[in-house]
């Protein structure tokens, strides 16, 4: 289950590292400044911080990655709701007064 907070996950800077999910991110930061060679080599997920992968394969990465259609799903969502906002607004326009008398 990945919400499951004592799941265990490998790092990505030193595969002997098992870390639980919850702790996860607070390791990610600590490993990032013990491995700084590795660090280089390694890309942030821009659908997931969590997802460190190696540079060469992040394009791939990002084609296939699971929390995208997560995130692409929210942007619809709100897309869908701005129009639904938008199509039940109601004007509050008014004509502005007329000074012209057109009988005389």
């Amino acid at each position: 289950d990945d919400l499951d907070p004592e799941r265990l996950i490998q790092c990505p800077y030193n595969k002997h590292h098992r870390i639980r999910a919850g702790r996860f991110p607070y390791h990610l930061v600590k490993c990032r400044k013990s491995y700084p060679e590795v660090a280089k080599e390694l890309a942030t997920c821009p659908f997931n911080a969590r997802h460190l992968v190696r540079r060469a394969d992040l394009s791939d990465h990002i084609m296939k990655c699971n929390d995208k259609g997560i995130l692409e799903q929210d942007i619809v969502n709100q897309s869908c709701g701005f129009q639904r906002e938008q199509m039940n607004a109601v004007s509050t326009w008014q004509a502005p007064p007329c000074e012209e008398d057109w009988e005389s």
